[in-house]
């Protein structure tokens, strides 16, 4: 071996090593908080206490220590006002700060020596010109984190429980105050949702959402999914600081923060890392972390005797059949709005009557020592129960949806909804964008605006016709309790009013709206979810940052899918050479002979392949690549959810592939992911394979 190719050779496996026992070191102090973090860490902590959400601090964005200034925000100011208000500051300190650094600093003004103060002695000028680019605002939260103390007594002890019971440390029960200030109805600019802020990418992995429910939206549920998931980080990144900002930063992200420093060391990751999506809010979500769980185990130090709410103490029940909200309303007696609280993850679509709450779902209930859940369910006439859910005839594209996902959940094609809906060949959809659906059932009922009831007729299998819900019918036809109907009798059914825009909308006959009470409710609730924090840095006054350009692959993903200064990309499951000669718009042969590939040979998982920029930038190719990642496993995520991990040592006569093809049959890219470290052809006996443990989303049903 050439000696220049030894030592470099060396030099890389005494990196790795030195990364390794850094994340040891980091694993064995569990919840650390190291000395050189502890500015940052009192920074959030004077966020969390002292600063109400009508004032801010002008800040330096790297040394938080350095305040300029407590600035009061006007009140009930817009946000147009807010920002120029913050402007106007901004551009203040910068010229304080470019004025000392361009001076001399025996003639300074009482303001301008005031701000050099706040630095160290030895500050020099260069430093203090790239300060007056780093000026920052962080609005306060501290009535807000109170808020969310109160809040957080109705969940605490259940996510205690599920964090013990994911080996995950109890201090991760203060992770909401930073995410959503323990407020359900939480929501954010990127589409995350709930107490733990859930995307709909990640969340799909443990919970369902869709249309008809959505259960990052239930504490309970979504307290389950987020002890998988930083159990799963930490699993990965064996380091409970590094899993914790891989919360926020994704699992990708913080592989390349270790590998580009050499180290696992969560105050060298803070103060040095420079990953491209490394901003504001990842750098500060570990120290915010801390920060948030030091107030919260000792509040009463902070905020004196605040009254926690009460334990949920509620049973469930596990519905047998497809059910109507009402219904369930009025078997248990209990107002559809009280029910609603109860049952979060049950989307309007349901409450509205549109759709059936589905078989399988465990209704949430208020406890009442009298009742006995079971046998009112069995109760219910069976005229009440449904073999399977309405159909749908639309679906309206939410964000991050594609087409595959839309294909998977409505039982359809790409290829049919494509044509159904007269789509380009780049087959491109956009967030509320309405498609149409194939149906296979009885088209009378859906077509006409009126439906003439014929003798032997029923409601219910009217409106099952109908793709629509008998409250639904009962509702828009003013029916009486008896839901009495008869032959001859015209009844109002679903339409679709489309104006020929691309912005069709649907509509039914009749104008059909929530109850007024509900209808109320749900208003209360949007406009408590846009008051709450949308994310670390809210209300950030200053410029919002943004992620670099690209699709954003799940948090949970911990593969590298970008392409490395030298030209070459990590080889993941699920790809070929094809794949890449498609997305780089180049003839296969061309990618075979650059890598000295035969024309059967296949790449293999875990090797690097160069790739050839002549018709494509980097960041399309790369664009392309996520694009077919996220589709794959989103489609899989609309069937399945992950429950667990499993361990399994190889014994000599196994084989991954056809163990994992015989006894736990997941997909290779998901194998891959639990196990981003192995090589896969060359597994040894002995070698610890962590499989993820997967059910169908409707298991329950």
């Amino acid at each position: 071996m050439d000696v220049s190719v030894r030592t470099s050779f060396l030099f890389k496996v005494i990196v790795v090593l030195l990364a390794m026992t850094s994340l040891s070191v980091a694993v064995a102090q569990g919840i650390v908080r190291p000395p050189e973090l502890r500015p940052e860490i009192d920074f959030w902590k004077r966020i969390f206490v002292e600063v109400p959400t009508g004032e801010a601090l002008v800040h330096d964005n790297r040394y938080l220590d350095v305040v300029y200034e407590v600035v009061r925000i006007p009140r009930n100011a817009s946000w147009q006002k807010q920002r120029r208000v913050s402007e106007d500051i901004r551009k203040k300190y910068r010229q304080i700060l470019l004025d000392i650094a361009d001076g001399n600093r025996n003639t300074l003004s009482e303001e301008q020596r005031r701000v050099l103060a706040l630095w160290p002695a030895d500050v020099s000028n260069e430093e203090l010109r790239q300060a007056s680019r780093r000026v920052r605002f962080q609005g306060g939260l501290a009535d807000r984190f109170v808020e969310g103390l109160q809040r957080s007594g109705s969940w605490r002890d259940y996510i205690q429980q599920q964090l013990s019971a994911e080996q995950v440390p109890s201090e991760l029960v203060a992770l909401p105050h930073v995410e959503s200030s323990f407020n359900p109805a939480a929501g954010s600019s990127v589409g995350a949702t709930g107490i733990w802020q859930f995307t709909r990418s990640t969340g799909r992995r443990f919970m369902q959402i869709d249309h008809v429910v959505d259960e990052r939206r239930d504490p309970f549920i979504s307290s389950d999914a987020a002890a998988q998931l930083l159990s799963y980080n930490n699993s990965i990144l064996n380091s409970w600081p590094l899993a914790i900002t891989a919360y926020n930063h994704g699992l990708a992200g913080m592989r390349r923060a270790v590998t580009q420093l050499g180290t696992g060391d969560i105050q060298s990751i803070v103060h040095n890392y420079s990953g491209r999506r490394f901003g504001f809010a990842s750098r500060n979500f570990y120290v915010a972390f801390v920060a948030a769980s030091e107030v919260d185990s000792n509040y009463t130090q902070y905020f004196g005797d605040v009254v926690l709410n009460s334990p949920a103490n509620d049973i469930t029940v596990k519905l047998p059949a497809y059910l109507e909200f009402d219904t369930l309303s009025r078997v248990f007696g209990i107002p559809m709005p009280e029910l609603r609280r109860y049952n979060p993850a049950l989307m309007p679509s349901v409450i509205e009557g549109n759709k059936y709450v589905p078989k399988g779902f465990r209704l949430r209930l208020p406890y009442q020592s009298q009742l006995d859940a079971d046998a009112v369910i069995a109760a219910i006439p069976v005229r009440d129960l449904y073999r399977s859910q309405t159909p749908d005839l639309y679906h309206k594209v939410a964000a991050g949806d594609s087409l595959s996902v839309i294909a998977v959940r409505h039982e359809t094609t790409v290829r049919e909804l494509v044509a159904l809906n007269n789509l380009g060949s780049s087959h491109f959809i956009r967030a509320g964008q309405v498609l149409r659906l194939p149906y296979s059932g009885e088209q009378g009922a859906i077509v006409e605006r009126a439906y003439v009831v014929k003798p032997g007729d029923t409601l219910s299998e009217i409106a099952r016709r109908a793709g629509t819900t008998r409250s639904y019918l009962v509702r828009v036809n003013s029916l009486n309790d008896g839901n009495m109907i008869y032959a001859g009798q015209k009844l109002l059914m679903p339409q679709v009013i489309d104006d020929g825009g691309e912005d069709a909308v649907v509509a039914v006959a009749g104008s059909i709206e929530p109850k007024a009470e509900l209808k109320v409710e749900f208003e209360q609730e949007v406009a408590l979810a846009d008051s709450a924090i949308e994310s670390l840095a809210l209300p950030d006054m200053a410029a919002v940052e943004t992620d670099a350009a690209g699709v954003s692959i799940s948090t949970i993903d911990p593969n590298n899918y970008e392409v490395a200064d030298d030209g070459t990309i990590e080889v993941q499951a699920s790809e070929t050479m094809g794949h890449y000669a498609e997305w780089l718009g180049i003839p296969t042969q061309s990618l075979r002979d650059l890598n000295n590939y035969s024309f059967h040979q296949p790449v293999v998982i875990g090797r690097r392949v160069r790739l050839k920029f002549t018709d494509v930038s980097v960041n399309e190719f790369t664009d392309r690549r996520a694009q077919h990642h996220k589709a794959l496993q989103e489609a899989f995520f609309v069937r399945y959810r992950i429950i667990g991990a499993q361990e399994h040592k190889l014994r000599r006569d196994e084989s991954i592939w056809l163990l994992n093809r015989t006894n736990y049959q997941i997909p290779d890219w998901l194998l891959r992911q639990y196990n981003p470290d192995l090589e896969f052809n060359k597994l040894r006996p002995g070698t610890v394979i962590l499989f993820p443990v997967i059910e169908p989303m409707n298991a329950d049903a």
